[in-house]
């Protein structure tokens, strides 16, 4: 959903990929994401760990798949870039890779554009997950990725910002259709059965003020989402529990961070 502006062109709600930029200490946000951040602060103190602990996933999980032969990726939903993004990961490990990124924020879409434009095997593609036709179609996709060939769908906490009339399941069902026997779906998810209190008030926290709501959903309906993927070990799991690098420390309280996390590969 486009941010909205007031008359001097500064944005008058919250915009989601700021927000998580400046969860993340990044530059790119504005004193109303700033605002929105210190709200949900308020209602989760460990906000700011949580983000951090998705985008450790989010590195591992690209790792995995680089291990795994993919050498393409389709990062939905891909934010404002900081540091570890997905095609520094990737082409750090091999060259080769090819990273699309797709947002539909201004600011997300124009910062991606100025960081890719030295870099051929990258792109940013500016595009809204709710219309995967468009992305599947679009010739910046066709250019950039092979759909005959091993390619991996990041879906990193977009999932909860459709709504259910909006059929989250129909979305990846569309992407999933489109990819190849090698095709493989990293997801994250906000859920709410841990910690629901604090899901429903950060919910009433997005619609109020951000330029998306959050649906955060059961463990069973995030699972749901990879109907027709095999979950690699060890599954669906909270965040910092998915395939956690050595020396990385267990979290006593798992379910402190209520997001889901889990790899996927397409099923025969």
């Amino acid at each position: 959903m486009r941010e909205e502006l007031s008359g001097a062109g500064v944005p008058n709600r919250a915009s989601v990929a700021r927000m998580y930029d400046a969860m993340l200490g990044g530059q790119h946000n504005f004193a109303i994401d700033r605002e929105a951040v210190a709200a949900f602060t308020a209602i989760d103190p460990q906000v700011r760990m949580l983000a951090r602990a998705n985008r450790a996933f989010l590195r591992r999980a690209v790792r995995f798949l680089v291990d795994s032969g993919v050498r393409q990726f389709i990062d939905l939903g891909s934010g404002i870039p900081t540091q570890g993004n997905v095609h520094e990961v990737a082409q750090g490990l091999d060259p080769r890779c090819r990273v699309l990124y797709v947002d539909n924020d201004p600011v997300a879409v124009a910062h991606s554009a100025s960081l890719l434009a030295d870099n051929p095997d990258a792109d940013v593609l500016d595009a809204d997950i709710r219309s995967p036709a468009d992305i599947l179609a679009a010739p910046r996709l066709r250019r950039l990725i092979d759909l005959d060939q091993p390619v991996a769908v990041l879906m990193i906490t977009i999932l909860h910002f459709v709504t259910e009339a909006e059929d989250p399941a129909g979305v990846v069902a569309a992407f999933r259709d489109a990819l190849p026997a090698e095709g493989w779906l990293a997801l994250s998810h906000a859920t709410d059965e841990d910690r629901p209190d604090t899901a429903a008030a950060v919910g009433q926290l997005y619609r109020a003020k951000a330029t998306s709501p959050v649906t955060a959903r059961s463990r069973e309906r995030i699972l749901g989402l990879f109907d027709g993927f095999d979950l690699t070990e060890p599954g669906l799991v909270h965040v910092p529990l998915w395939r956690p690098d050595a020396g990385d420390e267990a979290p006593e309280r798992p379910s402190e961070y209520w997001v889901y996390a889990g790899v996927g590969r397409k099923s025969p």
